[in-house]
């Protein structure tokens, strides 16, 4: 097997820690998120390495494994290549993403994954919230699906001409995956139906060995006696770029605390507590495999959260983008973090949470019962993967486990024409009597006169 990585170069000064607390991005905005996930998905099927792979009559796929993140222009690959397509989810199941392979799940218990502060049961109004955003998720993708079917046929028609192929509409081509692995497990959000061709594959990317830690931050871990906090903003959001007055107000909670405190940070920072050790790329996995380490500070990724339970650690969550604010809101429903917004009175509400949950063992409890769920499992999610992959090729894409509701029309689904056809009954009904009622008055008048 040949391994080869294309590697596509995308900056976007969007995903700014200090844009995001003064508001100048709205990262939870409908149109924002998919018109920044659509310019990086156009840029990398129109990147000139990706083309040339793509027009190169001598490559050859078993198979496509395309991440779906808010745009379906991937689907190309498979169609130029002739190979099964498997969506990757990375965020937990939501409307969007399923509807690909089956359909949107019911919004009366489904909270959306981006803008919803509600977790179910939901109040009428949160109901009727629900399905406000879910249509709203609709109409605005309808109104750039013009914009993504241009782009579409940009990167993959003259590719897939070259191999005497037809290239079908996006329309039509984004429904022909086989499968969708999604980065979820029950233990991490609600136990929502799902259909046959979904694969929960929620801890793929960690190592069942934990490596060892580098001998220096070994000796950190474990002279901390009193227990480790660790802190880290994840890859995307750099804790670097937080205001001065926030970076100097965290400090100071930090440099009160009894715990050692680890915090990944991208500089050097000047005049640090004693008990604050800063790490420019911190072994995340490691870290939170240590006996020592009794809270992890995290911004709610979905890979941070599952690791978080993997090694049965609790968690203060600080959400800024996408379904952080989700994922933390159901870490916190579940029992085992807490929620701290980032803003300029982070530094205080911060040390509340930590005191409470250092303080509370309830937390440390319920992460352990957590942990437990999330690791009784038949299959390891790796090997799930290389099963489903492996079934997938060998069956031709797996046509049997295609939903029939992808066939079904949503007026089908939702019994608009029996609807329709009862309301011509009944006002058809209602029409005859009236004539009927209308022609006997006629009748009985001259009687009466006579």
């Amino acid at each position: 097997m040949t391994y080869r990585n294309i590697f596509v170069n995308f900056t976007d000064d969007m995903l700014d820690i200090h844009k995001i607390i003064n508001k100048e991005v709205d990262m939870k905005d409908t149109a924002t998120v998919l018109n920044l996930m659509y310019d990086i998905a156009n840029a990398t099927i129109l990147h000139e390495d990706v083309q040339n792979l793509l027009h190169s009559t001598s490559e050859e796929f078993d198979a496509v494994i395309a991440e779906w993140m808010y745009s379906e222009l991937y689907s190309g690959f498979a169609a130029v290549f002739n190979c099964p397509l498997i969506w990757f989810l990375s965020v937990y199941p939501h409307n969007m993403a399923l509807s690909l392979i089956d359909m949107e799940t019911n919004p009366a218990y489904t909270a959306d994954h981006i803008k919803s502060n509600s977790i179910p049961p939901f109040t009428f109004w949160e109901r009727v919230n629900e399905l406000r955003m879910l249509l709203h998720w609709k109409f605005y993708r309808w109104w750039v699906n013009d914009r993504d079917s241009k782009s579409f046929d940009k990167a993959f028609k003259a590719a897939a001409m070259k191999r005497s192929r037809t290239l079908l509409p996006l329309d039509e081509l984004k429904y022909n995956g086989s499968l969708m692995f999604g980065n979820s497990h029950v233990s991490t959000g609600d136990a929502i139906a799902l259909p046959r061709n979904f694969i929960d594959i929620a801890g793929y990317h960690i190592n069942r060995t934990v490596k060892p830690l580098p001998e220096d931050i070994k000796i950190i871990m474990d002279r901390a006696t009193v227990g480790v906090i660790f802190f880290s903003m994840g890859s995307m959001l750099k804790s670097s770029k937080m205001p001065q007055q926030i970076k100097n107000g965290i400090l100071q909670i930090f440099g009160k605390l009894k715990q050692t405190v680890i915090w990944k940070f991208e500089e050097a920072l000047p005049d640090l507590p004693k008990n604050v050790h800063i790490l420019n790329w911190a072994p995340q996995q490691s870290i939170l495999a240590h006996p020592n380490c009794v809270l992890f500070i995290t911004h709610g990724g979905l890979l941070s959260t599952t690791e978080a339970l993997h090694f049965g650690v609790p968690i203060i969550g600080i959400p800024m983008f996408a379904d952080q604010f989700i994922n933390v809101n159901r870490a916190v429903a579940k029992g085992f973090a807490k929620r701290v917004d980032l803003n300029y009175e982070t530094p205080e509400n911060l040390k509340m949470a930590i005191e409470e949950i250092l303080g509370t063992p309830k937390y440390r409890e319920r992460v352990k019962e957590l942990s437990f769920i999330y690791n009784d499992r038949a299959l390891q999610p790796g090997s799930e993967i290389i099963r489903w992959v492996h079934h997938v090729i060998k069956t031709r894409g797996a046509p049997h486990l295609r939903s029939p509701a992808l066939l079904v029309p949503l007026y089908q689904k939702l019994y608009l024409d029996l609807i329709f056809l009862i309301i011509i009954t009944v006002l058809t009904l209602i029409v005859a009597i009236k004539i009927v009622v209308n022609k006997r008055h006629t009748v009985d008048i001259p009687k009466k006169l006579s």
